[in-house]
Order: structure tokens, then C-alpha cells, then sequence
């Protein structure tokens, strides 16, 4: 399940790492710090997302 973990880990960081800059950027903070902070954001959520739907396809 590992392999499946970081196979769809890499797939849905970039998803919601791109969500949350496009969020920040529609909603005006055009500056690095909030971009660089949805990007994190982004990243560190999806590691319990990727090993939930690891989890219910495995």
C-alpha cells in the first residue's frame, strides 16, 4: 500500500498544490509568501489524502 501511497501522493500534491495557488490568486494576494503558503498547504494535506484513497482501493 506504501507504493500505492506515493504513486497517488505525487499525482494529488500537484492537484492541491495548484488549487490552493489559484485560489490565492484569484482572491488578490499576488505576493510569494501567500502563494508559497497555499503550495504548502497544498502539499501537507495531501499526504492523509493520498493514504485514504490508497486505503479504499487497496
Amino acid at each position: 500500500m506504501t507504493r500505492l501511497m506515493m504513486l497517488l501522493f505525487s499525482m494529488v500534491a500537484t492537484t492541491l498544490m495548484g488549487v490552493g495557488v489559484i485560489i490565492a490568486l484569484t482572491t488578490g494576494f499576488d505576493t510569494l509568501k501567500p502563494i508559497m503558503l497555499a503550495a504548502a498547504v497544498g502539499f501537507v494535506l495531501a499526504v492523509p489524502v493520498a493514504w485514504l484513497i490508497a486505503r479504499k482501493l487497496a
